[in-house]
């Protein structure tokens, strides 16, 4: 089930995370912060699940996504869902920037 009541943002690490993310806006300072604060294999995972998205918004099918960005379709269901009844995050991002 999604949790879409924003709970997770009620705890002051989480909070100051997200402040911290807004308050970049140079390119390479977010890429230099991410690879500090991320591993290789998550920022390639949130990369992919960002493109899924983008493939899921132009219509493309499961099958496809699944063999281009190399998730589950379990995953890629997943971000569906979230696109359809999450937060709205996924459609700001792609909304903001066609190029993300």
């Amino acid at each position: 089930m999604l949790d879409t009541t924003g709970a997770i943002w009620q705890q002051d690490a989480t909070q100051q995370f997200a402040v911290a993310l807004t308050s970049i806006s140079d390119v390479q300072a977010m890429q230099n912060f991410l690879r500090d604060v991320m591993t290789q294999k998550e920022i390639t995972e949130m990369s992919a699940r960002l493109e899924a998205a983008r493939q899921l918004q132009r219509g493309e099918t499961y099958t496809d996504i699944v063999a281009s960005t190399k998730l589950s379709s379990r995953t890629v269901a997943r971000i569906s869902e979230w696109m359809k009844n999450g937060c709205g995050g996924y459609a700001e991002i792609l909304r903001g920037n066609n190029d993300a």
